[in-house]
């Protein structure tokens, strides 16, 4: 760890050093899988030839899928990015303040906009650290890459390409304080046994003094929910529909768009919202790759997501009973969403 002299003229020479100098070649380390994780063809002979019906989320960003998630995070109705986002933007000094990490690990990093919010938290405290961002697209790991070493040329990056689905056994063994990510409310889309399973992972690859930021969206007004997932201009709609879409490309299906509409409804009794598409006539659809074809009824459901929401006390029992200290909770005024950090026993 660097002494505070020496970060503040870390960052000062940084400052003055001509940009050009500064090697933007990213090289993405590949995290091999410690289990075995389906491809698209099993995930559709598990799920969608028999009933009930179902896919896995991951389908949903290809390249089109991911730009309308985008759009929908900008929808009036969706409030979990920006209540998160504006969290960091809140807590960040704080975060950094505590953990002064040696290395920040963000799991399903995406394009890192929002873990921006600490690296101008580290500037502000001439902190330095490095960042491994771990994502299972190389394109947008390398750009975010490339965008973070020129926005801050002090921060090593080391992208690391692979599927947190897929097992955490080999990630790379940092030294010093490691600060864990795991933003985006993606834990809900883990049913409660499972979510409680990938912390433990987890805390498998971290030490004694290591620190996780888990991102959780909160139970709230289910008109609120129902609202988040139905959005009036109907953007969620489109990035439902788009995984028959990925269905017809990949496997050479033929889901006919138009016979389909979406559907989000909020379950109170499980606290979570399921995400469906149904089928608006009876149908007959082929999936030539697989050598099938399905029969849908009318208003038949096909799965394509849950998302759990969270009682704070759910979350902090989870943390406590996997062996961590909660060193801060940090929440909106409204209490729609939390960011817990978490420290190893």
């Amino acid at each position: 760890m660097l002494s505070a002299f020496t970060c503040q003229s870390f960052f000062i020479m940084a400052s003055i050093t001509d940009t050009a100098r500064i090697s933007l070649d990213i090289q993405c380390l590949t995290i091999e899988p410690t289990r075995y994780v389906p491809d698209l063809k099993e995930d559709v002979c598990a799920g969608l030839l028999n009933r009930p019906r179902s896919l896995p989320p991951k389908y949903f960003y290809d390249a089109r899928g991911s730009e309308l998630f985008n759009r929908i995070c900008d929808t009036p109705e969706y409030y979990p990015t920006r209540t998160e986002d504006a969290l960091l933007q809140q807590a960040g000094s704080a975060i950094i303040s505590q953990t002064r990490p040696d290395y920040i690990i963000e799991l399903g990093s995406g394009n890192s906009n929002k873990t921006k919010k600490l690296f101008n938290a580290c500037e502000q405290q001439t902190h330095v650290c490095a960042y491994a961002p771990f994502d299972i697209c190389r394109p947008v790991l390398e750009a975010a890459a490339g965008e973070l070493k020129e926005n801050y040329r002090w921060l090593e990056v080391e992208p690391l390409l692979g599927d947190y689905h897929a097992g955490l056994g080999n990630l790379p063994r940092y030294d010093g304080v490691k600060l864990y990510l795991f933003l985006g409310s993606n834990i809900g889309n883990f049913i409660p046994k499972d979510a409680r399973a990938f912390i433990s992972e987890i805390k498998d690859q971290m030490k004694p003094g290591d620190y996780l930021l888990l991102g959780a969206d909160r139970i709230k007004p289910p008109s609120v929910l129902n609202a988040a997932y139905n959005d009036s201009q109907g953007v969620t709609a489109l990035f439902n529909l788009n995984v028959l879409r990925v269905l017809n490309r990949e496997l050479e299906a033929d889901f006919h768009i138009d016979n389909f509409t979406h559907e989000a409804i909020y379950n109170e009794r499980l606290n979570r919202i399921e995400m469906y598409l149904a089928s608006k006539t009876p149908q007959e659809v082929a999936i030539d790759k697989i050598n099938e074809k399905i029969r849908l009824e009318m208003g038949e459901k096909i799965l394509t997501e849950l998302s759990y929401k969270f009682h704070p006390d759910e979350l902090e029992a989870m943390f406590s009973d996997l062996g961590f200290n909660i060193i801060q909770h940090f929440e909106p005024d409204n209490r729609y969403f939390s960011l817990v950090l978490a420290r190893l026993k």
